[in-house]
């Protein structure tokens, strides 16, 4: 099996270091789980909704590139699918120098056969692109991701996908947890 992940909220628990960084910036009469539910939409969701001045967005920029690797932490139990994939690739709006900090922390970068950043070009998500460039290349299977924003460009392509921790009328499949995997997605 050839899996297409996402980075942020589907590989790595990102989101609660995100929230702590947003509401530092933003101040704290602003509730973190709403910032949270904010930033699972899109990034520049939550920016927008804010009405984040051009200099917070840049303070914010700055404390996130400052996030050590430790601080984002990867799913339980999703090494566990990473060593049983045949090949796994990431497609990610992250620029490629934080996912290869995160990656060599933990000692994953020899999971992944390619990944497709920001710095790449491509459009952004939902335009297919970026998974049709990955598709072509290592034949995908499965697409992983925690948003539909993640699984649209798959939908269009007529791959298989999977909601991960979150509910979407697109999925193919749904996780809450990755220890579940084998008997959701395997099992079949």
């Amino acid at each position: 099996m050839n899996i297409l992940w996402d980075f942020d909220g589907t590989l790595f628990d990102t989101y609660p270091a995100y929230t702590n960084v947003l509401s530092s910036v933003l101040g704290e009469g602003i509730d973190k789980e709403d910032i949270y539910r904010k930033l699972k939409v899109s990034y520049s969701h939550a920016i927008e909704y804010y009405d984040v001045s051009i200099d917070n967005e840049a303070e914010i920029k700055g404390r996130i590139k400052k996030l050590l690797p430790k601080d984002l932490k990867p799913f339980d139990h999703v090494e566990e699918i990473l060593e049983y994939a045949t090949k796994n690739v990431i497609m990610t709006h992250k620029h490629r120098e934080g996912v290869l900090a995160i990656l060599q922390h933990y000692g994953w970068e020899k999971y992944f056969a390619d990944i497709v950043t920001i710095d790449d070009g491509f459009p952004r998500k939902p335009d297919p692109s970026a998974y049709k460039h990955l598709h072509t290349r290592h034949g995908i299977d499965l697409v992983i991701g925690d948003r539909d924003l993640d699984l649209l460009p798959a939908k269009e392509l007529g791959i298989s996908t999977c909601m991960y921790q979150g509910k979407s009328s697109i999925a193919d499949y749904h996780l809450q947890d990755y220890a579940d995997f084998f008997s959701v997605l395997v099992a079949k």
